[in-house]
């Protein structure tokens, strides 16, 4: 097993490699708007996955896939050629979704600031439902109340007997 350290270097160089590859040797038109974006190595150094994007639509992810598919054993000897490691890992090439789902995440950020806008412009004509302060200052103590009756004076023999069934 190689160190954590080793992997990611190892996965690096891989990722360039393969891209060079991809530009320099490989020939295939269905790899013209390829991009790799990543690669891991597995921590034994056996198997790693190189993560791409391409510019298109869903018809060039799938001839990009066949492609890669189809030079997966001339960049693999290239790595090894390359690397110098004793065993030549595998490749597996994984389409990268991360760009998708951050145009995803741009489209929803931007539909929640066009909701909150809507929001803001309703409130803003707004009025409040009851009194503009509906709390209780000191001031409102010191008024008696409304009906002009006064309060209910009860008994210490009534506190102790509690509520009364009418």
């Amino acid at each position: 097993m190689a160190d954590a350290p080793r992997a990611r270097r190892l996965a690096k160089r891989i990722a360039q490699i393969v891209a060079s590859g991809l530009e320099y040797e490989v020939k295939d038109p269905r790899l013209a708007m390829v991009t790799i974006t990543d690669a891991r190595v597995t921590p034994d150094l056996r198997d790693a996955t190189v993560y791409y994007t391409v510019f298109g639509d869903d018809a060039d992810y799938a001839s990009t896939a066949a492609a890669l598919a189809s030079a997966t054993g001339v960049l693999r000897s290239r790595v090894g050629q390359q690397t110098g490691v004793r065993f030549t890992p595998t490749l597996t090439f994984v389409a990268d979704t991360v760009p998708d789902n951050a145009r995803r995440m741009e489209e929803l950020l931007a539909k929640a600031k066009e909701a909150d806008a809507e929001v803001a412009r309703l409130a803003s004509g707004a009025e409040h439902a009851g009194d503009a302060d509906p709390y209780r200052t000191s001031t409102d103590d010191d008024e008696p109340d409304t009906d002009g009756a006064e309060p209910e004076a009860f008994s210490e023999a009534d506190v102790r007997r509690g509520p009364q069934s009418g």
